[in-house]
């Protein structure tokens, strides 16, 4: 009985020594540091959110597009392994504007939505884009109560513009087919 009493009474010593000691917060290392592994004093956790660890330049995190760069491709959505990126375009009848490198934009995006619940953070959406307009961002904490607020919607393109844009191409397209079809028939009067 007396060794239990012993025992007890060093790891209370023990603990009620880390409480009393352990006010001051402890100091914010990248893991790179030579003495991160080295520090004995202070708190063990760090003090969330007031506090956070440094996030690695190379970290992938959540993922951000600048619709502005964006030519709607494809091609982020076609490599994506898990399918998290859903992205319906629209042809526009002429030129739209120009990328900041200077690309000519030719297409809408009606739908761009990435859903990061399903999204694994390999960064192969990042890689392939021609633009650059899709990025991994150093924010890290999205918890929510329901998975569908992890689904990020990037157009800003409402249903009723989406099915404007849809009839002036069908209608375009069916001026050009008009026009073609007229000038085989001038053609075949010709000979």
């Amino acid at each position: 009985m007396s060794n239990f009493i012993t025992s007890a009474l060093k790891g209370l010593s023990i603990t009620f020594g880390h409480l009393f000691s352990s006010h001051s917060k402890r100091e914010i290392l990248p893991a790179s540091d030579n003495n991160y592994f080295k520090q004995l004093e202070g708190t063990n956790t760090i003090q969330y959110p007031h506090q956070k660890l440094p996030v690695p330049e190379v970290g992938r995190y959540q993922l951000d597009v600048e619709m502005d760069d964006c030519i709607v491709c494809d091609l982020c959505a076609k490599v994506c392994p898990v399918d998290c990126i859903d992205i319906e375009a629209i042809k526009a009848t002429e030129a739209i504007g120009q990328t900041s490198d200077g690309t000519t934009k030719r297409l809408y995006a009606a739908k761009f939505d990435i859903d990061m619940a399903k999204c694994m953070y390999c960064g192969l959406c990042t890689i392939v884009c021609p633009t650059e307009c899709i990025v991994m961002t150093n924010q890290y904490d999205k918890s929510v109560a329901d998975l569908s607020q992890l689904t990020y919607q990037f157009s800003d393109m409402t249903p009723e513009d989406a099915a404007q844009k849809r009839r002036e191409f069908e209608k375009q397209q069916a001026e050009k087919q008009a026009a073609k079809q007229a000038a085989m028939q001038k053609r075949e009067d010709g000979e």
